[in-house]
């Protein structure tokens, strides 16, 4: 499709050259022409209308000049096609003119301007009229413009065409030209100038220059190394870390080094360039580079092989240093290996939970906490592991930290055991949301130790304030019996037997001593009773109990006695224990017999037990150790499991009204806690019970710690009476009374006062009065009993003394020394008399 620009160069194109000669040739070839033309026709018409009239010669005439009026005209005529096809292609030739991307300019010898396109003019807007010289101007910033045109004019005008890329600064406008001079053929010293605006393009292949650069620069820091080798091996490409890894300049690596030299074991029957045997295409490897010091180093090539044809190779070959690689995936494994470790190994359960709330990993202990194996716990949905009671709250919570938010504490969450059972678990949960990813870490703590520690003290603690109000109670009735039982044998001393009175008094003595009794099992369990431990084997004390525990637990109960061999010794209070074991055989008989069974099996074990790690019993955990322990079975009906934490407890019991106190399992476990062991029970309803004594095994030390028995007197009739000074003090009205009248009878001089203030107000009032023995009560209102003794030691440092309490010995260890003694309460009137009789003869 020709493109028409007439319409474009009538708009826009102003003739430089000779404006008037396109239509003027025109006109006259048009006059001329019609001129010969009405010639020729007047001469045909002459020849056609006068014939007749024309001589020969004048027709001759005629002819011949209308024959060079046809010549004429077609002469002329040609003439005129010429011309106009010559116009035409001038117009062609504008049209190209005009169509060029750049300027254009026709100079003839005197470099006077006989054509420009519109391009040119736009060129030179602004800096002055289109024409050589403004061309010139453009440039005037460039000190060597002038000659590089010189030079161009001297090119074309030798018939070369030449070009150059120059800088035009004018005013300020930068751009970048090519500037062309084409001589003009047929045209001496005529140029056709072409100037380009080539700026864009010198401003990209400046910014290519530059990225070149730039990638030159990276390939030769790049933290990989780069190469390419020949069909020979030697290198015609490699960037500076490569030649920096061995050790070689880089000049020289291009200049004449081969591959294979930097190779330690390079390949066998391979070709130059190959890093591998094969004569594969895409050739990757590990091997070891080695440099011109001898250092080498392990590389990770990963290479292709180009064949350019005529046997020409060159290959791309990118090279990893995995020296640095190594030691860091070292580091990282180890690092890897160390938070496995830390999560597997961890005491905490941890769980990660992605966002759809499945679990996708957990460590081994969040597995023994909720006892299943890792592999059932991945994949499950998390809620399924909470119990329905806490299940919303959690995944509220769970919500919230999603979203950015954080828990104020951490949450007490039961989970499920993992089965069916689903037995459930007490624990505390942390949670917190991983940034990336968004998935939620959870932490667990098992808190059934805890629990069970807090179960423990608690009932630790009951068992303790039990005791201290047990205690209290024993000091209180003790006061009370003493009273009780000194006033009865006062009157045991007026009625003697056969007397109406004698067996009322006699009851009133008996069930005294019967709450004594009790008063002892109190003190018992709360650990307040003297005992005197000696070293003993535990088979012996149940060899000489076992005829007792027969008649106890009667013909239908079979009593079957198993001792271990080399059975340790024990150090206890042997009366004790006898109470220990007579208390149990009590215990199973009546299980038995509450069983209905027709008969039943009493079977009492012993041996050695040694535990390593610290043992759970039931209401305590047993500290490590060697033990003695004896096994006392029954086959009765059991223990119910929710009465098992409370057995131990006083005056706890599930028998009738009337049949049982209460006190004789708390009276088990006070002695044994006393003697330094361990009590737990094994029971299941309607399948007997198990009670476990853990004693500890006597010590060397203990051996040599061991008292001398005391040889058996034969006890004879004794003079208790005497005429000393006594001084007495005792705040219980009733007791001092009944004392005060005791001693009296046995002829002692008694001293009373109501507490420590009292006899020291009596001693300062008294200063004449010569004491022989004190006798005090322990615990008295103002001043206590140690004191008073201390402040009359003062005066009388070899004052004998003795304290009585309702409280054990154990509880005046440290005040007892020499000329101290103690008697506790409640006692009888033989006992107290017995008692000074023996500390005033001492």
């Amino acid at each position: 499709m020709k493109i028409d620009h007439s319409e474009f160069i009538a708009r826009h194109h102003r003739d430089v050259i000779m404006p008037a000669a396109e239509t003027a040739p025109k006109k006259s070839y048009e006059a001329v022409f019609a001129i010969v033309l009405l010639v020729m026709f007047f001469g045909l018409s002459m020849l056609i209308y006068f014939d007749e009239h024309l001589t020969p010669w004048m027709k001759l005439m005629v002819s011949t000049i209308t024959f060079l009026l046809g010549v004429s005209c077609f002469f002329i005529y040609l003439t005129y096609k010429i011309h106009n096809a010559r116009n035409k292609e001038l117009d062609m030739i504008r049209e190209v003119m005009e169509g060029s991307r750049g300027g254009r300019l026709i100079t003839d010898k005197a470099s006077k301007t006989l054509y420009t396109n519109q391009k040119f003019e736009r060129l030179c807007r602004g800096v002055g009229p289109p024409g050589f010289n403004t061309l010139m101007r453009l440039f005037e910033a460039n000190p060597e413009g002038s000659a590089y045109f010189r030079l161009l004019t001297e090119q074309a005008q030798r018939g070369l065409t030449d070009s150059i890329e120059l800088f035009s600064r004018f005013e300020d406008r930068e751009r970048w030209l090519l500037v062309t001079a084409q001589p003009i053929i047929g045209w001496p010293g005529h140029i056709h100038w072409r100037i380009d605006d080539v700026t864009d393009r010198h401003t990209a292949e400046s910014a290519i220059r530059d990225e070149r650069e730039k990638l030159i620069d990276f390939t030769d820091n790049a933290p990989v190394g780069f190469f390419s080798v020949d069909e020979t091996g030697r290198f015609v490409f490699a960037n500076a870390t490569f030649a920096r890894w061995l050790g070689e300049d880089l000049r020289t690596l291009l200049d004449s080094a081969v591959l294979h030299t930097y190779m330690v074991d390079p390949p066998e029957s391979a070709r130059p360039y190959d890093i591998v045997t094969g004569e594969r295409h895409k050739q990757v490897a590990e091997l070891k580079m080695k440099g011109t010091a001898g250092k080498s180093f392990l590389a990770s090539i990963n290479q292709v092989v180009v064949e350019e044809g005529d046997g020409r190779v060159r290959t791309r070959a990118v090279v990893h240093d995995l020296t640095a690689e190594r030691e860091m995936s070292r580091a990282l494994q180890a690092s890897e290996d160390r938070f496995q470790r830390f999560f597997e190994e961890a005491p905490l359960g941890i769980v990660l939970v992605e966002e759809d709330g499945t679990v996708a990993d957990c460590n081994s202990a969040f597995a023994a906490i909720v006892k299943a194996d890792i592999e059932a716990i991945e994949g499950q949905k998390f809620e399924t592991l909470i119990s329905e009671e806490d299940r919303q709250t959690i995944l509220t919570a769970m919500d919230r930290i999603e979203q950015g938010g954080q828990l104020q504490a951490p949450l007490e969450i039961t989970l499920l055991a993992h089965g069916k059972n689903g037995n459930q678990i007490d624990t505390q949960m942390y949670a917190r949301r991983i940034k990336e990813g968004g998935n939620i870490v959870l932490h667990f703590i098992d808190l059934t130790e805890k629990k069970a520690l807090e179960a423990q003290f608690a009932q630790g603690q009951k068992m303790q304030a039990i005791g201290q109000l047990a205690g209290g109670v024993a000091h209180d009735f003790n006061n009370l019996l003493t009273a009780i039982i000194g006033f009865c044998d006062l009157l045991l001393l007026r009625h003697k037997a056969g007397d109406p009175s004698f067996g009322d008094i006699m009851q009133i003595k008996q069930n005294s001593n019967r709450a004594a009794n009790l008063v002892r099992q109190l003190l018992a369990f709360s650990r307040q009773q003297t005992l005197r431990p000696k070293i003993h084997d535990v088979s012996d004390i149940l060899t000489e109990l076992s005829h007792l525990m027969r008649r106890l637990i009667g013909a239908n109960i079979e009593l079957e006695m198993s001792h271990g061999q080399d059975l340790g010794l024990v150090k206890v209070d042997v009366g004790q224990m006898e109470q220990v074991l007579i208390n149990m055989a009590v215990n199973a008989r009546d299980a038995i017999n509450e069983a209905d069974n027709t008969g039943g099996l009493l079977k009492i074990e012993t041996e050695n037990f040694t535990n390593r790690q610290p043992k759970k019993l039931l209401s305590e955990k047993m500290p490590p150790g060697h033990w003695t322990l004896i096994k006392v079975s029954d086959t009765g009906c059991g223990i119910d499991p929710e009465n098992l934490d409370r057995i131990f407890e006083p005056f706890f019991t599930t028998k009738d009204v009337g049949e049982g106190t209460g006190l004789g399992l708390s009276t088990v476990y006070g002695i044994i806690r006393q003697t330094g062991g361990y009590l737990d029970v094994q029971s299941k309803k309607g399948a007997g019970t198990t009670f476990l004594i853990y004693l500890p095994r006597a010590t060397d030390i203990d051996s040599d710690e061991q008292e001398p028995e005391e040889s058996a007197k034969p006890t004879a009739a004794r003079d208790l009476t005497g005429s000393e000074c006594i001084m007495l003090v005792e705040d219980e009205d009733a007791v001092r009374t009944f004392s005060t009248r005791a001693l009296g009878n046995k002829g002692y001089s008694v001293v009373s006062a109501v507490d420590g203030e009292d006899a020291l107000r009596l001693i300062d009032e008294k200063p004449d009065l010569q004491l022989d023995l004190l006798i005090t009560d322990v615990v008295m209102p103002n001043m206590d009993g140690p004191t008073l003794a201390q402040r009359i030691r003062q005066i009388n440092p070899h004052l004998k003394i003795i304290f009585v309490s309702g409280y054990t010995e154990d509880k005046l260890k440290d005040h007892m020394g020499e000329n101290i003694h103690f008697l506790p309460k409640p006692f009888t009137l033989k006992q107290l008399a017995e008692k000074v009789k023996g500390v005033l003869e001492d």
